[in-house]
């Protein structure tokens, strides 16, 4: 019916009236920081100096990772093409899923069911760590937020964990995390270290936070990246340039005709 109403429960706002779960925007303006608001409107609550650490931590962590990765690609050719900036923020964010991106989602979405294990059996870490890496590898699954391209140790993880330990915030997540890390060395008999995904899928897991909001936390810590990629395209690269992979190669069918 035209007249029902459907509910929200994150912005009210009215005539000179703006309130955020609650609060007035131009208090948040002037006393939280972006990161404490991202917090506010994922959460419904203002969080603790902990938690505001650790948000800003996490937005900061993924906010660029060079020009290789599919959503930066993504970006500069949407831009090389000739299209307005929010055209290639757009098709940058489109780029992001399950294998660029996705893994703090994956991964958190694992940890938290396995973690239950914990308090419901009262199973020791690297218990629980054993059990998933065998039920991994019966699934033909490699788990998510382990390992990386690039890096051997990855710097990101240390630190975030480090900020963690710091708060006293190193909860069941974290604990499953890092023996999960030394099960797969053990049973795979190679290193696959936690990754910034994985990181970020253990801490945000202690934090409360639903695993379906992995993909949230990586899109919001990446645009302010492919901004910065979409401009520096515009503005220093020539148009329509040549961007990925190149040289490639034809393999299809030999030519043809059609009779």
């Amino acid at each position: 019916m035209a007249n029902e109403k459907w509910k929200t429960g994150i912005t009210d706002i009215g005539p000179n009236k703006i309130r955020v779960k609650g609060y007035d925007i131009a208090d948040i303006m002037e006393n939280l920081s972006y990161a404490e608001t991202v917090f506010l409107l994922l959460k419904g609550e203002l969080p603790t100096k902990a938690e505001a650490d650790l948000m800003n931590a996490i937005l900061v962590s993924s906010v660029d990772h060079g020009a290789s990765p599919p959503s930066v690609l993504g970006t500069r050719t949407v831009v090389s093409g000739g299209n307005s900036l929010n055209a290639a923020v757009a098709g940058g964010v489109l780029m992001i899923g399950d294998w660029h991106g996705g893994a703090i989602e994956q991964s958190a979405k694992i940890m938290q069911k396995w973690a239950t294990r914990l308090d419901e059996e009262g199973a020791s870490p690297e218990k629980v760590a054993d059990d998933l890496v065998a039920w991994l590898k019966q699934q033909k699954i490699r788990m998510p937020g382990f390992g990386h391209r690039l890096h051997t140790a990855d710097p990101r993880t240390a630190r975030l964990f480090a900020i963690a330990e710091r708060h006293g915030y190193s909860g069941k997540h974290i604990r499953l995390c890092l023996a999960l890390e030394k099960a797969l060395e053990s049973k795979l008999g190679k290193k696959l270290p936690i990754n910034v995904d994985g990181a970020i899928a253990a801490v945000i897991s202690d934090m409360g936070f639903d695993w379906q909001l992995g993909k949230g936390f990586f899109i919001i810590s990446r645009v302010p990246g492919l901004i910065a990629h979409a401009y520096e395209e515009r503005n220093r690269e020539r148009p329509m340039r040549k961007l990925g992979p190149m040289p490639f190669e034809y393999d299809g069918p030999a030519e043809r005709t059609i009779k």
